[in-house]
C-alpha cells in the first residue's frame, strides 16, 4: 500500500479540500464484484467507531480557525460515543457558571445527508462555511481548532505571514503539533508515500505553514511533499495587495525549497474561457473550479494499477519542483494550434503550453518561456494516440530519448474516468454533455522559465516593502530558486520544436 497523509491549513484550504473528499467519496462502490478503478486506501483509513462499528475516514488532519468549522462537529455520528458531554469540576468545588455560543444552525443540505432525501440544490447563499457542503465524516483526531484567533476577527486578523509564524512555534513549543496531531495518522501507514499539504500562502497560513514545513523535512528527509499554495484572485486596495505580495514572497522563498511539489494557484484567475459559470465571490464556487483541476492532476497517484507520478514530477534532475497547474474542460489542446474536443483525436505528445485555464501566473509571463518538464493527465473520453504517445512506455527510457534531442521531459496519463458532477458541486460552473454526466478534463503540471519571470517580478516588489533586516535574506534567497529556472536559457529562447 502506498499511502498519502493530508494536511489542511486555513478557511481556504479547508473548502478546497471538502471539494477534494467529496470527490473521493464519489467514487466507492457498494456493490458485490464491483470494483472502483480508485484505490481507496491511499487516502482513506479503516477503523472502527464508537459502536464497534467499522469505519472508514480521510487521512487528513484539518486546521482552522475558531469559527471556521461551521456546523461540523469534532464527534460525529461513527463517534458520538466517545464525546465527554459532563466534563468534570476538577478542583473547583464552587458554582459553576456555563455560557455557551449561539448554535449554527445546520444547513438544509446537511439536514437531507442525515436523513436520507434528496439534496436541495445548492447555491451561494446557501453556503456559509465549507461543512455546509461536506458529505464525509472525518475521525475525531482530524478536527484541530486553533483558538487564539477568531475567523475574520477585526481586531485580530490572522493576515500577517509572521502572524501565522509565531502562532506554530508557540503551539509546537507547548504541544509538539507533529506528535500530537500527525502522528497517530502516519503510524497507521503501511508505506507512506507523500505528504500533502493545502494551504494558503498570500496571509498568516503561510507562515504557518513554513515552520510545519521545516518540522516535516526534519523528521521525514527525502519523502515526497507536495504543497498546493493558494492565493487570493480578488481584486484589492492597493496597500492590502502590497501586504499579500510580501506573504508570496515569504512563503516561495521558505516553502518551495522544501517541497517535493509546490504549486502556487490563484483562486481564482481573472482570465477564465467564456464556457466557464463563477461566481468570484464565492469560496465554494472558486475552490470547485480549483479542485477540478487539483483532482485530476493528482488522479495516477491513486489509480490501480500504481502509476509513477513522482517519478514523472522529478524530471530530468529533480532540481524544478515549482509547478505551474493548468487546465481545460472537455478539451484537448493538441501541438499545431488547434483546439479539438478530447474524443476521437490524437493525443497531446509533446509539452502544452495553452490551456483555457492558467492557475498558476493567470496566463502572465508566458513570452518566450522554456518548459523544463510537464505531467499531463486527461480524463474521460480516451483520445486516439499516435505512435509517438508517452503512455505505457519505459519511462527511463523515454527521459534518456527527449534528453538526447534537448526536448521537454514529459510523462502523460489518461484514465477513462470522467470527473463526476456531485450535488455538492456548482451544477452548471462546466458545461456538460447531457445531465448527470461528468466531464472530460485535461490538466497538466508544468516546470517552465515562466518560474524565473514571475519571480523576478516577485522579488522587485517584496524588496520595496520589507524591512531592511529581512530585505538581503529575502532578495538573495528568491535569487537562488530564480537561477533554477533561468540556467541555460535567455529570455526570447524558446523552442520546443527545435
Amino acid at each position: 500500500m502506498h499511502e498519502i497523509v493530508t494536511l489542511q491549513l486555513g478557511q481556504r484550504a479547508n473548502y478546497l479540500a471538502t471539494h477534494f473528499w467529496n470527490l473521493q467519496e464519489s467514487y466507492f462502490t457498494y456493490n458485490d464484484g464491483e470494483q472502483s478503478d480508485v484505490d481507496h486506501d491511499v487516502h482513506f483509513r479503516p477503523g472502527v467507531g464508537a459502536d464497534g462499528s467499522e469505519t472508514y475516514t480521510p487521512r487528513t488532519v484539518i486546521y482552522d480557525l475558531k469559527g471556521g468549522f461551521g456546523t461540523l462537529r469534532r464527534y460525529n455520528a461513527l463517534y458520538e460515543l466517545s464525546e465527554d458531554s459532563t466534563a468534570g469540576q476538577g478542583l473547583w468545588d464552587g458554582r459553576e457558571v456555563v455560557q455557551k455560543q449561539t448554535p449554527i444552525q445546520q444547513s438544509e443540505y446537511q439536514k437531507s445527508l442525515d436523513l436520507g432525501t434528496t439534496a436541495p440544490r445548492l447555491t451561494s447563499e446557501a453556503v456559509r462555511y465549507w461543512s455546509d457542503y461536506n458529505r464525509v465524516y472525518y475521525h475525531p483526531r482530524s478536527v484541530v481548532q486553533l483558538n487564539e484567533y477568531d475567523l475574520n476577527s477585526q481586531t485580530m486578523p490572522f493576515e500577517d505571514w509572521n502572524v501565522g509564524e509565531e502562532l506554530f512555534k508557540d503551539l509546537d513549543k507547548e504541544h509538539d503539533l507533529l506528535d500530537r496531531d500527525l502522528r497517530p495518522l502516519l503510524e497507521e501507514c503501511d508505506h507512506l508515500r507523500a505528504l500533502q499539504l493545502f494551504s494558503g500562502s498570500d496571509d498568516a497560513w503561510g507562515g504557518f505553514t513554513a515552520q510545519y514545513m521545516e518540522r516535516l523535512r526534519d523528521e521525514f528527509g527525502k519523502k515526497s511533499i507536495w504543497v498546493w499554495a493558494i492565493e487570493d484572485g480578488t481584486k484589492i486596495q492597493r496597500h492590502h495587495q502590497f501586504k499579500k505580495d510580501t506573504n508570496k514572497a515569504r512563503s516561495l522563498c521558505s516553502i518551495s525549497p522544501l517541497a517535493s511539489l509546490y504549486s502556487p494557484i490563484i483562486d481564482v484567475p481573472h482570465n477564465l474561457p467564456g464556457y466557464l459559470k463563477v461566481d468570484r465571490q464565492s469560496e465554494w464556487q472558486k475552490t470547485a473550479l480549483l479542485a477540478s483541476a487539483i483532482e485530476t492532476v493528482t488522479l495516477p497517484s491513486r489509480l490501480r494499477p500504481y502509476q509513477h507520478f513522482e517519478a514523472s514530477l522529478a524530471g530530468e534532475d529533480g532540481t524544478h519542483t515549482i509547478f505551474e497547474l493548468q487546465s481545460s474542460i472537455n478539451k484537448i489542446k493538441i501541438n499545431d494550434g488547434q483546439t479539438k474536443e478530447a474524443s476521437n483525436e490524437d493525443g497531446p505528445t509533446k509539452a502544452e503550453i495553452e490551456f483555457d485555464i492558467d492557475f498558476a501566473y493567470d496566463g502572465e509571463y508566458s513570452k518566450g518561456a522554456h518548459t523544463f518538464n510537464q505531467v499531463q493527465v486527461t480524463r474521460g473520453e480516451e483520445p486516439e494516440r499516435d505512435s509517438e504517445s508517452t503512455e505505457d512506455t519505459d519511462v527511463g527510457y523515454l527521459r534518456k530519448l527527449r534528453r538526447f534531442n534537448s526536448e521537454s521531459m514529459l510523462q502523460s496519463f489518461h484514465t477513462p474516468l470522467s470527473m463526476p458532477i456531485l450535488d455538492s458541486f456548482p451544477d452548471d460552473m462546466f458545461p456538460t454533455p447531457e445531465a448527470g454526466t461528468g466531464v472530460n478534463v485535461f490538466t497538466a503540471l508544468t516546470a517552465s522559465t515562466r518560474t524565473a519571470q514571475r519571480i523576478k517580478a516577485i522579488s522587485a516588489t517584496a524588496g520595496r516593502l520589507v524591512s531592511v533586516d529581512e530585505r538581503e535574506a529575502l532578495v538573495n534567497g528568491l535569487g537562488e530558486i530564480r537561477e533554477y529556472y533561468e540556467t541555460g536559457w535567455g529570455s526570447g529562447s524558446d523552442d520546443d520544436d527545435d
